[in-house]
């Protein structure tokens, strides 16, 4: 082959070889949702399979080069044809019971589904990096690594902006298996360029020398930051900031983007944005820590520019430190272990130890003290150089300035969803203590902390401080909070419940989104009159327990949740008392819900509310058009199906309507607003009522006339186990 081909061959295929790595991650995480249920869970257990995946493709790779060059090319041409059995990619089939946790399902279901071939892929970043090192001695092969993560960049981009909306999932599967050939017939092109030799003759021993034990924990930590901040970012966001859907896809692809350009030959953007990125910390830390639940947006946009700056510095410290191309596999070796120790810390660990999203500040800290580290001008620089003692004496004066401000705004607090005038002296003042700091590790990473806690992180540790005020499963954090009046539980930045206080009737009074105007409350009212004494209700997501006071005596209850913590908090801790004074043993069927009802008995339930949203986040499997056949095999033939679709983000109607006219049902919807004569603490809420039999229809509409008809969006593609996508349903814009 010419030598000018090689350098753009080589780069092709890593390029493609990453962007199929990373468009098979929420391909298959799409695939597993309708099985395992969970759609955060799922998620965040796919990432670690993938993590662990990537370390031992890595692992692999470093093995490969002790092997003469031509028996490299053998032995990885001949994994990638024993890895295309696995062709074409998909899920294996397994029955799996309802209760099934993804914590320990996920891993085991994607390992044996997928794991042959994402290996396979995954160690061809630092495995083709060495290859071009041996055929291109003279040319440098750590920028091909930022070709690499570009790939993966736009591999992700692409799924949810152009691949899950444009085909369904059999196409995929056959798009991704189709892309898996071609990039082993350039894996193969790559492997012939290698010097020619002994098959036997082991590659020369490298000659740079190996790395100190300091300096690979200096690799593993530097990558360890980045990937757990990525994690924890979007569990920020997506549950302290704003749950808009798509948003967990872009922190991973700011992560992948921070490479490229931390790796790329050209070095001024990498330079400038480590330069900015304790500015960002400084700025952005405290207030993020703070939750900025006011304005939400700016929030998340600064949650995803400080990731972005601290990965690129972070990943710019890693690519200063890079060894020579010798010892190439085994810095990515290292590199892989951090990133992979990261996500465990955030999505394992974190969870387990603590109940709010701590991980965040001390990933934040730790990027503090991991920084390279860049006096802004010459005289902040003479100032600290000038000698040891004076360099002490700042580093005092620092601390001290921090703890004052920290103390004055403990003293004068802002409010609970803004920022109080204390807090605003306090940031100009630790703004301005920090850019002098900047330069100084410890100075500057006295100064993050206090940043830290003064504008956010107290109010974190107040909360925790109170026993059962907050609480953290593996579905998500919970906050209990409330006064005198009444009581609330949030899931994220969203209320799941409110309870009033003073009395018990107070205290049987649905409130928020299932008060008696509402769709719901409506449907409740009218059971009596639809089905008699003795109706069946189902309700997917137990919340607080709020529907179960318009239980009657005769009635039959179940509520199908997923997270065992909300039944907790809902009926064993007394926080509140809507089941203990309505329904006090109720039928709780824990697991996901569309795989409990798949078993339940058929024409088992006269009425089943489905309100089972994380935050505003949607449970796509819950919305497809098998999922709306399983209910109507469950509901009788005269049942009632209530849909909550009030959401902050997105017009789910044409989701609701279209699996409507599919199934064969009547639908109407009721948009119910609070006037000032209504039940206390009642919130705007949106309900779609559908039946299969009209004159179940037109009763709910005797009870209230504002029930209409749902609208069919034309064009609208229904949702299904094989294609959903949420880009015509957001609200943004319009």
């Amino acid at each position: 082959m010419p030598a000018r081909l090689a350098r753009p061959l080589f780069v092709l295929t890593i390029l493609a070889g990453s962007f199929l790595l990373f468009l098979v991650q929420p391909m298959v995480a799409r695939m597993a949702l309708p099985r395992l249920g969970g759609a955060s869970a799922v998620w965040n257990s796919a990432m670690l399979v993938y993590q662990a995946l990537l370390l031992g493709g890595y692992a692999y790779a470093h093995w490969l080069g002790r092997l003469s060059p031509r028996t490299q090319g053998v032995t990885h041409l001949g994994v990638l044809l024993v890895a295309a059995l696995w062709l074409p990619i998909g899920l294996k089939a397994m029955e799996l019971s309802p209760t099934a946790q993804p914590a320990i399902w996920v891993p085991y279901l994607l390992g044996i589904s997928i794991g042959p071939l994402f290996f396979a892929i995954s160690a061809q970043a630092p495995l083709l990096q060495r290859w071009f090192s041996l055929s291109r001695s003279d040319e440098n092969p750590y920028a091909l690594y930022a070709a690499s993560n570009f790939g993966s960049f736009a591999g992700l981009i692409a799924y949810p902006l152009f691949v899950e909306p444009g085909m369904a999932l059999y196409g995929q599967r056959i798009l991704w298996s189709s892309g898996y050939i071609l990039v082993a017939l350039l894996v193969a092109l790559c492997a012939a360029t290698l010097p020619r030799g002994s098959v036997v003759t082991a590659e020369p021993v490298a000659k740079s020398p190996p790395p100190t034990r300091g300096r690979i924990a200096h690799w593993v930590l530097l990558a360890f930051v980045p990937s757990g901040l990525m994690l924890a970012t979007s569990t920020l966001i997506t549950t302290d900031i704003v749950a808009m859907p798509l948003l967990w896809v872009l922190p991973l692809g700011l992560y992948l983007l921070s490479f490229t350009i931390a790796f790329a030959t050209d070095r001024m953007t990498a330079d400038i944005q480590t330069r900015v990125a304790p500015i960002g910390i400084l700025l952005c830390g405290g207030f993020l820590v703070g939750g900025l639940s006011a304005i939400p947006l700016l929030g998340a946009i600064m949650a995803l520019a400080l990731l972005f700056l601290v990965s690129v510095a972070l990943h710019t410290g890693l690519y200063r430190l890079r060894p020579e191309p010798d010892r190439l596999t085994g810095f990515y070796l290292a590199m892989s272990v951090g990133g992979a120790l990261g996500g465990v810390f955030a999505a394992l660990v974190a969870p387990l130890l603590f109940d709010w999203t701590y991980e965040y500040p001390i990933l934040i800290m730790m990027a503090a003290l991991l920084m390279p580290q860049h006096y802004l001008i010459g005289p902040i620089r003479r100032l600290w150089e000038g000698s040891a003692q004076r360099g002490r004496i700042l580093l005092y004066c620092v601390a001290i300035a921090v703890l004052g401000l920290i103390a004055a705004v403990l003293a004068f607090p802002g409010p609970v969803d803004g920022v109080g005038q204390m807090q605003q002296i306090a940031l100009i003042a630790m703004l301005g203590i920090g850019l002098v700091a900047v330069g100084s590790r410890w100075a500057f990473a006295i100064a993050v902390l206090g940043s830290l806690i003064a504008f956010g992180g107290y109010r974190a540790v107040y909360i925790s401080l109170e026993p059962g005020a907050r609480t953290r499963s593996y579905f998500g954090i919970y906050t209990v909070r409330g006064n005198a009046m009444q009581q609330q539980l949030a899931h994220g930045t969203t209320v799941h419940g409110t309870q009033l206080r003073g009395s018990p009737d107070k205290e049987r009074t649905p409130t928020a989104y299932y008060v008696p105007g509402s769709g719901v409350g409506q449907a409740m009212l009218a059971l009596p009159t639809l089905y008699g004494s003795y109706a069946r209700v189902g309700v997917v997501g137990l919340g607080a327990g709020t529907l179960a006071c318009y239980a009657r005596a005769g009635q039959d209850w179940r509520f199908y949740e997923i997270d065992p913590t909300v039944v907790r908090i809902a009926r064993d801790t007394g926080q509140f008392s809507f089941l203990s004074r309505c329904l006090p043993n109720p039928r709780i069927v824990l697991g996901d819900a569309r795989l409990n009802l798949a078993v339940e008995q058929a024409g088992s339930l006269d009425l089943l509310a489905l309100d089972a949203f994380s935050s505003d986040s949607v449970p796509m499997h819950l919305m497809t058009r098998e999922a709306f056949a399983s209910y109507g095999r469950v509901l009788a033939p005269r049942g009632v199906l209530l849909v909550h679709i009030s959401n902050r983000f997105l017009d789910l109607e044409p989701v609701v309507a279209a699996a409507a006219r599919e199934g064969g049902w009547q639908a109407v919807k009721l948009f119910y607003t609070p006037g000032p004569n209504d039940t206390p603490a009642a919130t705007k809420s949106l309900w779609i009522a559908m039946s299969r039999d009209r004159e179940t229809i037109r009763v709910l509409q005797t009870y209230d006339a504002s029930w209409q008809a749902v609208k069919v969006r034309r064009g609208f593609t229904p949702w299904t186990d094989d294609y959903s996508t949420i880009l015509p349903l957001l609200k943004v814009g319009r």
